[in-house]
């Protein structure tokens, strides 16, 4: 036999280390060459690693939630037989296992012969025998507060103690034991005096944050840690923007059904060239801010493993109909975790939106280390005063959104922020203008 280690390769991408997100082996499990072992998550992608050769795990780095280092032991494989060419490089041959003589002395002590010669366990005496106790549902309850002994089973016991419920307030139907027929009828007699519990009893369960949740949360404290955040919100009124998309919609053939986010995007690329200092990057380290030409928008995408952030690249450039495409796809790759890396980096704005469930007004954490994020929120109906077209006005029911921005205040001015909002709200208010030059 021997020993083969498998050493953490260089993935690329400039990093250092990787995270071990799940192992799909354990110590003692048979692998087969090119088998899937582990995942590993960079900063950019989870990584799957393969085994080179065929063997049985003996050793492992870690489990989910450790750093290994490029070039360090990942898992070492007793290979059955010589080792492949291929793989001999990554291999560290530690030579055969001990053979058994030098097994330490702890071990020995189990052989056979030790085992007869052990003294046999003293017996402990035998117990007096007692007469046998009453039955459960004969046994008196301790004094009620009500002043008398009430009888009741174990089970009928613990349920009235978790409902709060003092026995001795509780009139049996019969025999005088109390039954969980009876505490019903309580219940259902005093169901307004708040015996009825909220929910059950549940067991506190702890989480490991590790892969893409711990990557989450490190990247939102050190974004709220390093960056100044302030937040700006305007209502906008979208009546004619909806009734413009349901137009779209009704008239797109095989294109992709319009929802909102589209309509947003080509306003903020509309807006970009005028503010440049919202689609922008801070280099706090090098004391750089650049402006960036073209708009990278980043789509914060709400997945089973966590948040992800798909990059829709050079938005600019896409028309409504291809941005709701690629938007689908974007979110679909993410939801199934087949976006690739490029896909999920070098966003320069974000767009965050969580539709039905906007709420009333957001103050989104900013992408790091990009300046602004972006934030429509719910749009609900509402009774208007609208012109009448001559000179008076109208109560007219009307739809309404607030948009939020979050900006990064060493950048981007507060004034510039509610410039950027004020113009966006004129743009989304008169949406013709979204489909003109």
């Amino acid at each position: 036999m021997t020993k083969f280690t498998f050493n953490m390769p260089d993935i690329g991408e400039g990093i250092a280390e990787a995270e071990i997100v799940d192992w799909h082996v354990g110590v003692g499990d048979r692998v087969e060459e090119d088998q899937e072992i582990v995942d590993m998550m960079t900063d950019k992608a989870t990584v799957p690693m393969e085994s080179p050769v065929s063997g049985t795990v003996i050793e492992v780095a870690g489990e989910a939630g450790d750093m290994v280092s490029i070039g360090s032991m990942l898992v070492v494989i007793e290979v059955d037989g010589e080792i492949p060419d291929d793989a001999a490089e990554d291999s560290a041959d530690d030579g055969p296992a001990e053979p058994a003589e030098k097994q330490p002395e702890a071990a020995k002590s189990t052989k056979p012969e030790a085992v007869a010669k052990a003294e046999p366990a003293p017996q402990p005496a035998p117990k007096p025998v007692s007469a046998p106790a009453p039955k459960a549902e004969e046994v008196p309850a301790a004094q009620a507060t009500s002043g008398h002994k009430v009888l009741a089973s174990p089970a009928v016991r613990k349920r009235a103690k978790d409902l709060g419920i003092d026995l001795g307030e509780v009139k049996p139907a019969e025999d005088g034991r109390i039954r969980h027929a009876d505490l019903d009828a309580f219940l259902s007699y005093n169901a307004g005096t708040g015996f009825s519990p909220a929910g059950g009893q549940r067991e506190d369960k702890e989480i490991k944050v590790i892969g893409l949740r711990k990557r989450i949360a490190q990247n939102m404290a050190a974004s709220k840690r390093n960056i100044p955040h302030f937040s700006y919100v305007e209502e906008v009124d979208v009546t004619e923007l909806e009734e413009m998309r349901a137009d779209l919609n009704a008239n797109r053939g095989d294109k992709p059904k319009l929802t909102m986010m589209p309509l947003i995007i080509t306003a903020i690329c509309k807006l970009i060239p005028t503010f440049p200092m919202i689609n922008a990057r801070y280099d706090d380290e090098a004391g750089i801010v650049t402006r960036h030409g073209s708009v990278h928008l980043g789509i914060a995408a709400q997945t089973d493993a966590g948040l992800m952030v798909p990059v829709i690249h050079n938005a600019q450039s896409k028309n409504l109909w291809q941005l709701a495409r690629e938007i689908g796809r974007l979110a679909e790759a993410a939801r199934d975790g087949s976006a690739k890396s490029d896909e999920l980096s070098g966003s320069t704005l974000t767009l965050t939106s969580l539709g039905p469930l906007g709420g009333v007004a957001t103050t989104p954490v900013i992408n790091r280390p990009e300046v602004a994020i972006i934030g429509p929120n719910r749009i609900i109906e509402r009774p208007m005063y609208v012109s009448d077209g001559a000179g008076g006005e109208r109560i007219e029911k009307r739809k309404l959104m607030n948009i939020s921005i979050s900006c990064d205040h060493r950048v981007v001015d507060g004034y510039d922020a509610a410039s950027f909002i004020q113009e966006f709200k004129k743009l989304v208010e008169t949406p013709v203008l979204l489909l003109t030059e």
